[in-house]
């Protein structure tokens, strides 16, 4: 028997042969799943992995309620999980997340702070600071921004996924900066198993963007602590243009239904892959479209020119 729980991790790794068509012979573009997920997205790993260091910790009691910033799929994480672990979920979000995740969190019956569009995550942040300061003994707060055990979940699990389904023949890895967990841990394995790969952080290209869940952390005034500047070989940047250019070719060449933030991934590992003679390139499909289809780029047309990309 199968245990809800037991669906976080070993997400398949996709080889993008129609975009990564005109790439030289000898290198590949691969993207895991992430979707595949129990709650659809790349944060169950974390989350997941910061509600388990809790309860070992004994921070996490039975009784509880788990609180934190999201700006949708961590929150989602939180509350799919916390439904299976047993504990209410408080959850301050800036009010421009999608109509999808909204839905989607008081489906699974967390309790929403909305907070101003404007100020973004980082009023989100402060909002959730506060409410866990006013009742401490009420509130576990994981603060994904600053939790070793988010990136650790990376390291141990996501890391290793992707070295053993590439026969540890990985050259590049690409992934954006949100928490920076998922770029921090996998990269910092990676490493550890082969010290030439590379590792290629995603951003956007300016503090006003729609890459929800993306920072741009030389704009954002709370930078998280558990990222290290000094660990990308280099950042590259992605407009929310090309990302919503990319979303729809992997959707109409691929039949890839995926958020923006892995659009943006792909946009910027594909820019890599387009660089090589050689080499495989391994990035992350944080989620699926299913979040996102109400946004109006998906109207566009002009997805075949590959504007931008």
């Amino acid at each position: 028997m199968t245990l809800p729980l037991n669906l976080i991790g070993n997400t398949p790794l996709l080889h993008l042969a129609q975009i990564g068509a005109t790439l030289a012979p000898g290198v590949k573009l691969y993207a895991k799943a992430e979707w595949y997920n129990l709650g659809g997205s790349v944060k169950d790993r974390p989350a997941l992995w910061m509600l388990r260091d809790g309860e070992q910790r004994g921070h996490l009691r039975p009784g509880m309620r788990v609180a934190d910033a999201t700006s949708g799929n961590t929150g989602i994480a939180y509350a799919t999980i916390g439904a299976a672990m047993g504990y209410g979920v408080t959850l301050a979000l800036p009010a421009n997340a999608s109509p999808e995740r909204i839905r989607t969190l008081r489906a699974l019956g967390a309790e929403l702070i909305l907070t101003s569009a404007s100020e973004g995550m980082d009023l989100a942040i402060h909002t959730i600071r506060d409410l866990v300061a006013s009742e401490p003994e009420r509130y576990f707060y994981p603060d994904q921004y600053s939790n070793p055990a988010n990136p650790q979940a990376h390291y141990e699990t996501t890391a290793p996924e992707i070295w053993h389904q590439t026969n540890g023949q990985l050259s590049h890895f690409v992934a954006a900066l949100g928490t920076s967990g998922t770029f921090m841990g996998t990269a910092r394995r990676l490493r550890e198993d082969n010290p030439q790969i590379q590792a290629l952080a995603v951003q956007p290209d300016s503090p006003y963007h729609a890459l929800e869940g993306v920072k741009h952390m030389a704009s954002t005034s709370l930078v998280p602590t558990i990222y290290d500047p000094a660990a990308p070989d280099a950042i590259l940047e992605v407009t929310s243009e090309a990302a919503f250019t990319m979303a729809r070719r992997l959707a109409r060449s691929e039949g890839l239904l995926v958020g923006i933030s892995a659009a943006a991934n792909v946009v910027a590992a594909l820019r890599v892959a387009q660089t090589l003679t050689e080499g495989i390139v391994v990035t992350i499909l944080c989620d699926s479209a299913n979040r996102y289809l109400s946004e109006r780029f998906w109207e566009e047309s002009d997805y075949a020119a590959g504007a931008g990309i």
